[in-house]
């Protein structure tokens, strides 16, 4: 754990550690677009994240249902998004802004986490960062209203949030983000 610590800054005061394994996270992106933006920006905080010292586990939603309540339940990629939230301890949500909000696809998944197991809501106390891309101008409606669905489950919003406008404009050929 020595990434938290440097010659200026001890960003975790000694004995409040205590956790046996590397920070994890779990990563949402909402679109299934062959060149996402939303993916491709996902898997940019992914990089960054892993180089921090924490263990990123970046959900694929293609084949996930319409959220039906419990019909679906049993479902292997609702299982599989459920298993990951329970795994995690933070979560990034990377959404397209369409129509002024997160994408249908975006929804869904935050649909299908629990809000509660028994009396406790599982995504309690966890850590959350959103982010969205746009094609067009710069707009925060995706992300504001991700941060509304994550203060309702109970999640602690972070307060800093990425909005890359034209977001065409900003990765390379081969997937990378612009300096």
């Amino acid at each position: 754990m020595d990434y938290l610590k440097n010659e200026k800054f001890n960003l975790v005061p000694e004995g409040l550690m205590t956790s046996d394994h590397k920070p994890r996270i779990l990563i949402l992106y909402g679109s299934l677009r062959d060149r996402s933006y939303s993916r491709l920006l996902a898997e940019e905080a992914g990089k960054i994240l892993e180089y921090m010292g924490a263990e990123v586990k970046i959900y694929n939603p293609d084949g996930l249902p319409t959220y039906d309540y419990d019909r679906s339940v049993e479902n292997p990629k609702v299982q599989e998004l459920r298993e990951l939230s329970l795994w995690s301890e933070g979560q990034v949500w990377s959404s397209p802004e369409l129509h002024g909000n997160m994408s249908g696809l975006m929804k869904t998944q935050i649909d299908w986490i629990p809000l509660s197991m028994g009396a406790v809501r599982p995504t309690q106390g966890r850590t959350l960062a959103v982010m969205q891309v746009s094609g067009g101008s710069q707009s925060f409606n995706a992300v504001n209203n991700m941060r509304i669905l994550g203060r309702w489950m109970r999640m602690i919003t972070i307060p800093n949030q990425s909005s890359v406008a034209k977001a065409y404009q900003e990765f390379e050929e081969d997937g990378k983000m612009k300096a």
